[in-house]
């Protein structure tokens, strides 16, 4: 699991609690085990059986014990973008019912700024108890690529569980090109026709249009713009062709068909917009970029504070009163296990880096 390792000497899989009872317990029941497997001439002293014994005895009991220890205080969920953001959403619906679950109150800290990298340094350099939360984002994954951070986010901070996915949109004017396809072929044959806003150099909007580019081998043009509702308000006014923008708020838009959604930027269609379809099955093979939410706590949080946090959040997103909450939003509950996010944030960064370099992004 990322986010653990440097802090234990030891392989992955002799890591799961604190190095001086888990290295010395596994280590001697390593010893006792050869010393069986070589047979009776080489029989293991009584003494270090013993001896591995009460090391394997201390590893269980010091989980054990930082489970039924946690949470020992309030929790603080720190969120790196305003009330009323899709991240802010997400998190004001579970944080009641973990509260419940925990036994303490969750109090949510809006720490908006640099691409929610001020919120994941808080989280980096908090106390590794599990007390201090993070609502991550594809933001912290683009980020190592286009700042010089005072922490490593893969390193830093661990993995506790994706959450959702709320696809963005490739949107476009309604006089402009009508699918996908249309797009790329208007692109190839002409390529200063088409461009496409975001909500600013760097952002994921901005990375969203960069990785089409590449993918489908054209060059649309990028007009950053200071956020995503004046790019919305140039597209339904016919003055931008295409913008990439989060679903939720341009739901009514278009369904009012002042705008066309012509892809979704995940790995399946949205809930919301059924009849949209995914870049990849619109032809745009390598596109599978969900705008995703997950739940990090500080690297070195004992390994069954993050189970446990685990349990209550798969067990929470997975319930039908939340999909029915969050699916109003346009937001898809996807919960998953600690080893798959964390192999998941490896993943997401290298990609991102590589987009930011091929393309040339550079941040405000």
């Amino acid at each position: 699991m990322h986010g653990a390792h440097h802090r234990c000497p030891l392989a992955h899989d002799e890591c799961g609690g604190p190095p001086h009872s888990s290295g010395i317990g596994r280590g001697l029941t390593r010893g006792l085990t050869r010393g069986l497997a070589r047979g009776p001439a080489r029989a293991v002293p009584a003494g270090l059986a013993a001896l591995a014994l009460i090391g394997a005895s201390l590893h269980f009991a010091t989980a054990a014990r930082a489970e039924a220890d946690f949470p020992e205080k309030p929790l603080r969920l720190l969120i790196g973008f305003p009330a009323g953001s899709t991240a802010d959403i997400i998190a004001r619906n579970f944080t009641g019912p973990l509260a419940t679950a925990l036994g303490q109150p969750v109090v949510v800290d809006n720490r908006a700024g640099a691409g929610s990298s001020i919120a994941a340094e808080v989280v980096a350099k908090a106390a590794p108890d599990g007390h201090t939360l993070l609502l991550s984002t594809i933001a912290n994954t683009i980020n190592p690529a286009l700042y010089k951070l005072s922490f490593d986010f893969t390193r830093d901070i661990t993995g506790v569980a994706m959450l959702a996915e709320s696809n963005a949109l490739l949107i476009a004017a309604m006089d402009a090109p009508r699918t996908l396809a249309e797009v790329i072929a208007t692109a190839k044959a002409r390529p200063d026709a088409l461009q496409f806003g975001s909500s600013g150099n760097g952002t994921f909007t901005h990375l969203y249009g960069e990785l089409l580019n590449l993918s489908a081998g054209v060059q649309i043009g990028h007009v950053p713009y200071r956020g995503s509702t004046q790019v919305l308000t140039d597209i339904m006014a016919g003055r931008l062709s295409l913008g990439f923008i989060t679903a939720a708020p341009v739901l009514a838009s278009i369904k009012a068909n002042r705008a066309r959604a012509l892809a979704t930027t995940g790995t399946r269609r949205s809930s919301a917009l059924p009849d949209v379809p995914t870049f990849s099955e619109s032809g745009v093979a390598g596109f599978e970029a969900g705008l995703w939410f997950g739940l990090n706590t500080t690297a070195g949080t004992p390994r069954a504070t993050v189970e446990r946090l685990n349990r209550e959040v798969v067990r929470i997103m997975g319930t039908p009163e939340m999909r029915e909450v969050l699916a109003r939003q346009g937001i898809d509950p996807m919960p998953s296990s600690v080893q798959a996010f964390d192999a998941f944030i490896t993943q997401d960064t290298a990609k991102w880096a590589r987009v930011v370099k091929a393309a040339g992004v550079r941040a405000d």
